[in-house]
């Protein structure tokens, strides 16, 4: 397999803070959504989106296209403004985040150039992968399927139930990832329900376990890197984060879950970001 070559990271990093920065203004004039677990996953977007994935913003269709399917469906606006980046669908029409009649809905809704699976309900995107990956199977399709999801999404038995399935039909095109920000809606994940230890636990239902740092971006390319070469069986990327990354007050506090920054919260986090990007 011809190594891909890799972006420049410098720029990729001022690319994550404006991403953050359009994220929190969609959740701003939306009024409401989730800020923490969108923010914690904007650097595991931008690495497949602008260094991994096989895909064409203009054939959002395409037939062998790579697929992203985000079964965290809450976490949205990320995922939205790095469609809209990538030129899937205008940038203006962020600031249409849950308007009524809008593409962007709260929880992803297919329609809109880019989404693969309407989803919000826990638990079912890696389900849906697993059909995903037999049909392309069948069909002689070599696409790789990504299924982001959360870590207290994996409180939920149907996970467990994929997990099985994909290892045990041989699902090497399917790579789970995990944004590992140790926080869900009631609190952090280990008082809510204590999983163990994720590798034992990913390793003991057949699955190749890659542990990377969520926000290192040059770490979550080595570990995309090394899902490719994984050959009969299914992978799973660990990326440790932090929930509410990039703004100070926001990070590891778990009333950000589902609430949207208010106007002077708004300012607060903007300027924070636009220092850090004087440092990059």
């Amino acid at each position: 397999m011809q190594k891909k070559k890799r972006p420049d990271v410098k720029q990729l990093r001022k690319k994550a803070t404006e991403i953050r920065k359009d994220i929190l203004r969609m959740l701003h004039t939306a009024g409401s959504g989730h800020t923490g677990g969108s923010l914690s996953m904007v650097e595991i977007l931008i690495s497949l989106y602008y260094y991994s994935l096989k895909h064409d913003p203009k054939k959002p269709l395409w037939k062998n296209r790579d697929k992203v399917l985000l079964s965290k469906g809450h976490g949205c606006p990320a995922l939205y403004a790095v469609l809209a980046d990538a030129g899937y669908f205008p940038k203006k029409e962020l600031s249409t985040l849950r308007k009524l009649g809008s593409r962007l809905q709260g929880h992803p809704q297919l329609g809109l150039p880019g989404l693969e699976i309407s989803s919000g309900s826990l638990g079912q995107g890696l389900s849906i992968a697993i059909g995903m990956a037999l049909a392309d199977k069948m069909d002689g399709i070599s696409s790789k399927i990504y299924c982001i999801m959360g870590d207290g999404e994996t409180n939920e038995g149907q996970v467990w139930e994929a997990a099985m399935s994909a290892s045990h039909y041989n699902l090497d095109r399917i790579c789970a990832i995990i944004d590992f920000n140790k926080l869900q809606i009631d609190g952090f994940c280990c008082d809510i329900m204590n999983m163990g230890s994720y590798v034992h636990k990913w390793e003991s239902f057949g699955w190749k376990v890659i542990e990377a740092d969520g926000h290192d971006l040059t770490s979550l390319m080595d570990a995309l890197d090394a899902a490719e070469k994984v050959k009969d069986k299914p992978q799973i990327i660990l990326a440790h984060t932090i929930k509410g990354k990039g703004v100070s007050f926001m990070e590891n506090q778990v009333k950000w879950h589902g609430i949207a920054p208010k106007k002077n919260e708004l300012e607060d986090a903007l300027k924070e970001l636009d220092e850090q990007a004087k440092e990059i």
